[in-house]
C-alpha cells in the first residue's frame, strides 16, 4: 500500500498499494484461451514457522494455441544469522517452465524474475493472481469486482513464456514470519526489508542454480520503492547485476505523495495529481464539452498548466489574492470537474480523498483511488473526504478467497497460518537516513551508473489516484541521468487503475510491452 498522506517521516495506512488491490501496443497479438491440466502427489508435513519445505507440482496450460508445462514449487526457505540461528521465514512461490517432456529447462538459457507487491504489508498475491502468473483471478473485460463464488482460470497473458518466476511475500506477509514474533520490527523498515529480501534471492539463486540466469526484479506500488533500493544493494552487497526492472504504479520519492497539514508548504503533489484528477473526471463526464472531446489532448493542457502556472500559484501561497486567484480557482474547477466553492475551501490544494469525495457529490457517490473509474455511495453524505475506496475493497476477499484456495488444493502447501494477502505494519520505519523525504530514485540512479547495461520500464494507469502517473514522470525528469542511460528508460500509459492488469485491453498491453522490454535488455551489446 502507498500511504494516502505522508509526513517527511511516513506513517503506514493501513490500505494497499499494490506495490500488494493506452499508448500505442508495442506488439498486441491476439491470446488465444487458456486450458490447464495439473498432477501433484498430497505433501506428508503441514508448514510451521521456522520449517524449510518445498512442495513440487506440475502443470500445463495452453497459451496461443500450445502447451505450457511448468513446475510450480510452493516453499519456505529460512534466512540465518552468522550463527546459524533462524531470522525469518520466507515464503515464495516459483514457477519455471518445462520442456514438451516435462522437464524443467536449463536454468542458464531461461530468465529469471523476482516479483512482489507493496504496501508495505502486501503479500505478491496481487501480481501473482492479478497480472503474471499462469493462473488468475476471472474477471469481467473491464476489470469490475468479481462476485463470490470466486474462481481461478488459466491467464492468457502470464509472463511464463517469457522467463520462470518467483513471487516473494516479504516478511509479515503471506505466510513469511520473522522467527521470533517479539523481533519482527527488525525486517519492518526500508533497509531492513531491503537486506532481507536481497538475502532471500541471493539464497534461492545459489539453491536453485540460477547464478548465470538473466534476472530482472517486477515490483508494484511499494514493491517499486523496493525494486529501485534492491537494484544497488543487490549489485553492491551479493554481485547480482540485474538484466532490468518492471516497475509498476511507481513510488520513488516521496515527496510526490506527501500531502497534508505538516506539509502545506509542499505544493508537489497537488500539482503531481492534476493530470489524474482530468482523467478521472473525464471518465465520468464532468469535464465542460471541450476538455470532454479528446482525453489525450485534455491531458496535455493539464500537466502543462499543472507544472507551471498551478505550481506558481501555489508556491506564492496567502500572496495569490483577488483577481490572479480567482483566475487559478476557475482553472483548477474546469480541469478536476470540481466546484470553484470547494476548490476555493481548500485554499487550491486538493488531495486525492477531498476529489474523490466531491468529483460526484451531488449523486452521493465516491469514487475509487486505486481506479478511481469504479464508484461507490457515500457512507457519509456530510464529509469532507472519501470513507473507503471502491477501487479495492471489492477485490480483497476474492484475492484472499482464491489464493488461500489455490496454494491448499492446487499447489499442495499445507498449513493451519494465516495467509496475510494485506496487512497494516504499523511500527515501519520509512527513515531516510535524517534527510527528509524518503527518495530511492537515487539508488536506482546509482544501480544504472555502476551497470549500464540494465534497462528499467515504468508502467502507469490514467486512473490511478494512489500513484499519479505525473508523479512518475516528475521523478524519471529529475534523476539527472547521463544522456545514454536515458535511452535505457521506457514508459508506458494503460487506460485503468493502479491495478492495470485488471482491464483486459491493458493487461494485454502490459503482457506485449514487457516482451518488448525484456527481449531489449536480453539484447547482447
Amino acid at each position: 500500500m502507498i500511504p494516502r498522506k505522508t509526513t517527511p517521516q511516513p506513517a503506514l495506512i493501513a490500505g494497499l498499494i499494490l506495490l500488494v488491490l493506452p499508448a500505442l501496443c508495442l506488439a498486441d497479438q491476439p491470446t488465444q484461451p487458456a486450458t490447464t491440466s495439473a498432477s501433484a502427489t498430497k505433501p506428508s508435513t503441514i508448514y510451521v514457522i521456522g520449517q524449510e519445505l518445498a512442495s513440487v507440482t506440475h502443470s500445463q496450460i495452453t497459451l496461443n494455441n500450445q502447451p505450457l508445462k511448468y513446475e510450480a514449487t510452493a516453499g519456505a526457505l529460512t534466512l540465518k544469522d552468522d550463527a546459524g540461528k533462524p531470522r525469518a521465514s520466507f515464503f515464495y512461490v516459483a514457477y519455471c517452465k518445462e520442456d514438451s517432456q516435462g522437464v524443467v529447462i536449463d536454468p542458464a538459457s531461461r530468465p529469471l524474475t523476482f516479483l512482489f507487491n507493496g504496501g508495505p504489508g502486501a503479500a505478491a498475491v496481487w501480481l501473482h493472481l492479478g497480472a503474471v502468473g499462469p493462473m488468475g483471478i476471472a474477471l469481467d473485460d473491464a476489470g469490475n469486482p468479481p462476485s463470490p463464488p470466486y474462481k481461478l482460470a488459466p491467464n492468457p497473458q502470464t509472463w511464463l513464456d517469457l522467463t520462470d518466476l518467483v513471487f516473494i511475500d516479504p516478511v509479515g506477509t503471506g505466510y513469511s514470519r520473522a522467527a521470533d514474533a517479539n523481533k519482527a520490527d527488525d525486517f519492518y523498515g526500508v533497509e531492513k526489508d531491503v537486506s532481507s529480501v536481497a538475502e532471500f534471492i541471493r539464497l534461492y539463486t545459489t539453491r536453485n542454480g540460477r547464478w548465470l540466469s538473466p534476472k530482472f526484479l517486477a515490483g508494484e506500488s511499494y514493491g517499486t520503492t523496493r525494486a529501485a533500493a534492491l537494484s544497488e544493494h543487490l549489485l553492491d552487497r551479493t554481485g547480482i547485476e540485474l538484466n532490468g526492472i518492471v516497475f509498476m504504479s511507481t513510488v520513488l520519492d516521496f515527496q510526490t505523495l506527501s500531502f497534508g497539514p505538516g506539509n502545506r508548504g509542499n505544493g508537489l503533489p497537488y500539482a503531481l495529481c492534476l493530470p489524474s484528477y482530468t482523467a478521472t473526471a473525464w471518465y465520468h463526464h464532468k469535464l465542460d464539452f471541450a476538455l470532454q472531446q479528446d482525453l489525450a489532448k485534455s491531458l496535455d493542457q493539464a500537466q502543462g498548466w499543472a507544472l507551471n502556472e498551478y505550481t506558481t500559484a501555489l508556491a506564492a501561497g496567502d500572496n495569490l489574492q483577488g483577481e490572479a486567484r480567482a483566475a487559478v480557482v476557475k482553472k483548477l474547477a474546469a480541469f478536476t470537474g470540481l466546484s470553484p466553492d470547494c476548490i476555493d475551501r481548500h485554499n487550491l490544494r486538493i488531495d486525492p480523498g477531498v476529489f474523490r469525495k466531491n468529483l460526484l457529490i451531488g449523486s452521493r457517490k465516491i469514487v475509487g483511488r486505486f481506479d478511481s473509474r469504479l464508484t461507490g455511495d457515500a457512507a457519509d453524505a456530510a464529509a469532507d473526504e472519501a470513507e473507503y475506496d471502491p477501487g479495492f475493497s471489492g477485490f480483497y476477499s476474492a484475492y484472499t478467497a482464491n489464493i488461500n484456495d489455490y496454494l491448499r488444493r492446487s499447489l499442495k502447501f499445507e498449513t493451519d497460518l494465516t495467509y496475510e494477502t494485506l496487512v497494516g505494519l504499523g511500527s515501519w520505519n520509512f527513515d531516510n537516513g535524517g534527510h527528509g523525504f524518503l527518495d530511492v530514485a537515487q539508488s536506482l540512479r546509482g544501480a544504472m551508473l555502476k551497470n549500464p547495461r540494465m534497462k528499467v520500464f515504468f508502467a502507469s494507469g490514467y486512473f490511478d489516484l494512489a500513484t499519479p502517473y505525473l508523479g512518475t514522470d516528475y521523478t524519471l525528469s529529475h534523476m539527472e541521468l547521463p544522456a545514454e542511460l536515458r535511452a535505457n528508460v521506457s514508459r508506458s500509459f494503460f487506460p485503468a487503475g493502479h491495478m492495470m492488469y485488471h482491464e483486459k485491453t491493458s493487461h494485454e498491453k502490459l503482457k506485449a510491452d514487457v516482451a518488448a522490454f525484456m527481449a531489449a535488455a536480453m539484447k547482447p551489446k
